[in-house]
C-alpha cells in the first residue's frame, strides 16, 4: 500500500487498520515528550546520565531514569556500566535504535517545512 501516491483509491477497514496499526506501535514506542529528545541526544554521541540531563533541558532525573529504563528494555538504546570509580554508567543506541535515523530524518525535514510554512502566513 503505497500512500506517497496521490491517487484517490479507497481502501477498506481492514487495510486501513493493517497502516494505523504499526504506525501507532511506532508512536507508542517513541511517543511522548521525551523519549524522541533522548533518542535524538544519543545519535549525535554517548551520554553518561549527567550529560544527557544537561543535554535535554527540563527534564528531571526521575524521568530520564524512567525513559531510558523503557527504552532499554524496547531494544533502541544500550546501557553499558563501566569498571571505574565512581561508577559510570554510559548510554547509547543500540544498532536498533539506530535503525531510526531515517524516521527521525525525515520528522525533522518535515517539521523545518511545517515550521516555514506556519511563519510565513
Amino acid at each position: 500500500m503505497d500512500m506517497t501516491k496521490k491517487e484517490t483509491k479507497s481502501f477498506t477497514p481492514v487495510e486501513c487498520k493493517t497502516f494505523i496499526r504499526p504506525v501507532r506501535d511506532v508512536f507508542d514506542l517513541i511517543g511522548g515528550k521525551w523519549r524522541l529528545p533522548i533518542i535524538i541526544a544519543l545519535s549525535f554521541k554517548n551520554h553518561r546520565f549527567k550529560e544527557l540531563e544537561r543535554q535535554i533541558e527540563g527534564i528531571t532525573p526521575r524521568m530520564l531514569s524512567k525513559e531510558l529504563k523503557d527504552l532499554e528494555i524496547n531494544g533502541l538504546i544500550h546501557r553499558e556500566v563501566l569498571n571505574s570509580r565512581p561508577v559510570t554508567v554510559l548510554y547509547s543506541l543500540s544498532d536498533y535504535g539506530k535503525s531510526l535515523d531515517n524516521v527521525v530524518v525525515a520528522m525533522r525535514d518535515w517539521g523545518l517545512i511545517h515550521r516555514k510554512r506556519i511563519i510565513n502566513k
